[in-house]
């Protein structure tokens, strides 16, 4: 089946609102499932009538309009390919459903119309879902902004008709319309979508911030430095677009077999016919053996060679959690040789959590007050790092007293009265920018440990005297060192590691999970992600992308194969991979790997019993007498025979055997 994408609006295209409903092309909307959807009916309606013995009249023109319905589309666009001298694989298969409906197998024709329009129709769904996503990702940057003239004053102007030099300014909880620098303010940023950062990241004079962010609590004056068409968001959408069109997706084996056996086949087919009329030998004899020679050289049976161990493959990777959306992905993913892994949300969970709870000395404090006296300052906050404190308090069943007096301060963190005594939370830099007494100095030696250990510390004082210091991280996958442990024996080669996180971060999270040093790539930004899977492929390796974010998706989709988280994965993720690990599992991962190998194992045991009863049915009509009858049957007994055997991946045992496989390389 071929395709051709189109091409999503440009991203210069002002966006709608994000809180506008979200585009998503309904099934029905396609031509392609229309017509499939008919055929089908057609088909189930004249089916019955045959096998009940019903008269010839009433399911004969039902199997017409099936063929009409499901096969006059790919044939009208074969017939056109045929005009620039092109034969396309299309026509061929409703050339052949006609050829089967010639010898009197209407049936059968029709049921390969239907099954060739349904799969026709489903890429037509997949592709639009894809421009969807990739249309919808423009949803994330604002359609207007407030732009600040000379003299003060506001006006709303769209985010497309910002220029290079603008000053716009950004309320708390807005998204943030276009790349540029912050001029005055403070705020924290959520740019989870641009860099893959699980915490937001603190803006003042200075900094830069990227469309489509979302901004906290502090109010930002930003200096517009990129047009909306150049902007990060914008060319995220241009990658993802680019790299759809552009990538050539490794074909199945048996995809290359066909189209060469098919070409030859017919004509074979036109040779056996009128080489022996030409010899006199009578019309009815060598149609009836140009007929038989059809059937049996028919490559049903080299078809089916591939789909049902790979759709079985599929369909078992399905029951355990991982979603392969296509037949020519779960090939691909048995040929990959390289991975590279996102960090946040993929060998990591994604949400930030307590990691440590360090009261000073002299404060006469445990770790659960401690705890208790930030959580209950931070209760009021929507801060992911309040959230983090409270949710460790809970966690240990702490009763919270009341806070009062809650003021947040952007950049710094916040203040509330809690039993009478003021407590402040945030950064030790800032809340320790003046202090020297001896307590001070050992808060920012215990937060250094803390940050050194790759965690965000959080410094919490008492009537402004230092009482601790917690550590916030996001927390691993407990199975992402045994996933990176496998895809190294799989593929001969250590994962690289590709996030937008600093890079202490990234290094320390590398070490435990067994990643070299040489492959810790961090501080990317998305274009930076998708040249680094580009310079692995350049050096003629398969590369696995696996991520969860809006970020990852510009690598996935340049990667030969793409998977992503999908308990925590952005839409346009989801829909730019080529897989989906649905529960979140990565340990799966290793797993598909080894079942896309074992079904591509069964391709080849397929296509060589297919080739054996093929070879012999064809040299059985050509040098001696094959009925029609037998013709039939031995045609129909390799299709089922082949058939089966790709069957035996639905079983858990292939599941299984897959995990044991993962682990010891095959």
């Amino acid at each position: 089946m071929s395709s051709t994408l189109a091409r999503p609006a440009p991203p210069a295209v002002p966006a709608r609102d994000a809180a506008a409903p979200k585009r998503r092309t309904r099934v029905f909307a396609l031509a392609e499932a229309r017509w499939a959807a008919a055929a089908l009916v057609l088909f189930l309606t004249a089916l019955p009538l045959q096998l009940t013995g019903a008269p010839a009249w009433t399911w004969i023109p039902l199997y017409a309009l099936t063929y009409i319905t499901g096969g006059w589309e790919p044939g009208w666009e074969g017939l056109k390919a045929l005009k620039d001298k092109t034969l396309d694989v299309d026509l061929l298969m409703v050339v052949a459903a006609l050829g089967v409906a010639a010898i009197g197998q209407v049936m059968d024709g029709a049921l390969l119309i239907v099954i060739f329009a349904t799969s026709g129709a489903l890429e037509a769904l997949a592709t639009a879902r894809t421009q969807d996503a990739v249309r919808g990702l423009l949803d994330l940057a604002p359609a207007t902004a407030t732009r600040l003239a000379d003299d003060g004053r506001e006006e709303t102007v769209a985010t497309a008709d910002l220029s290079v030099g603008d000053t716009i300014l950004i309320r708390p909880g807005e998204r943030v319309g276009a790349d540029g620098r912050v001029l005055t303010g403070a705020s924290e940023v959520d740019q989870a979508t641009i860099t893959g950062e699980p915490l937001p990241v603190a803006k003042e004079t200075g900094d830069e911030v990227f469309a489509g962010t979302l901004n906290g609590t502090g109010a930002l004056r930003v200096k517009v430095e990129r047009d909306a068409c150049d902007s990060v968001i914008a060319r995220i959408v241009a990658m993802v677009e680019e790299a759809s069109e552009t990538k050539a997706p490794t074909q199945l084996f048996i995809e290359k077999v066909e189209r060469r056996y098919s070409l030859g086949m017919v004509a074979a087919t036109l040779a056996v016919f009128a080489i022996p009329l030409a010899f006199g030998t009578d019309l009815t004899s060598s149609l009836l053996r140009a007929m038989t020679f059809m059937i049996v050289a028919s490559p049903c049976a080299v078809v089916l060679a591939t789909m049902p161990p790979l759709l079985s493959a599929i369909a078992n990777a399905g029951r355990h959690g991982v979603l392969v959306k296509s037949a020519v992905v779960m090939e691909r993913l048995g040929q990959v040789d390289a991975v590279a892994l996102d960090k946040t949300g993929t060998l990591t969970e994604g949400t930030p959590r307590v990691t440590g709870i360090r009261p000073l000395a002299g404060s006469d404090l445990s770790e659960d007050e401690l705890l208790m006296l930030v959580a209950a300052a931070e209760h009021p906050s929507e801060h992911p790092l309040a959230r983090a404190v409270v949710d460790a308090a809970r966690e240990r069943r702490l009763q919270l007293p009341a806070a009062e007096d809650f003021v947040s301060t952007p950049g710094i963190g916040i203040t509330a009265t809690v039993g009478g005594r003021k407590i402040a939370v945030g950064a030790p830099a800032r809340l320790l920018a003046d202090a020297g007494d001896p307590v001070s100095a050992r808060a920012e030696v215990v937060a250094g440990e803390l940050e050194d250990s790759g965690r965000t510390a959080v410094l919490v004082q008492r009537d402004g005297t230092p009482i601790g210091v917690l550590g916030i991280a996001d927390r691993l996958r407990p199975d992402a060192a045994a996933t990176v442990a496998s895809l190294t024996t799989l593929t001969g080669h250590g994962p690289m590691l590709v996030t937008g996180d600093n890079l202490r971060a990234a290094a320390r999270l590398a070490a435990e999970v067994g990643i070299t040093g040489d492959d810790v790539h961090a501080g990317l930004l998305p274009q930076d992600k998708a040249e680094a899977v580009r310079r692995l492929e350049a050096r003629d390796r398969k590369v696995l992308v696996i991520g969860d974010g809006v970020n990852d998706a510009p690598a996935l989709a340049a990667a030969h194969t793409g998977i992503a988280m999908g308990r925590a994965g952005s839409d346009l993720a989801l829909e730019t991979a080529d897989a989906v690990i649905v529960r979140d599992e990565l340990a799966t991962v290793p797993k598909v790997i080894a079942l896309s190998r074992a079904a591509r194992k069964l391709v080849v045991q397929n296509l060589v019993i297919a080739a054996v009863f093929i070879t012999g049915l064809v040299i059985w009509d050509l040098a001696g007498n094959l009925p029609l009858p037998l013709g039939v049957l031995g045609h129909e007994g390799s299709t089922v025979i082949v058939g089966l055997n790709g069957l035996r991946l639905l079983r858990d045992a292939a599941w299984n055997r897959a995990a044991t496989q993962d682990r010891a390389g095959v």
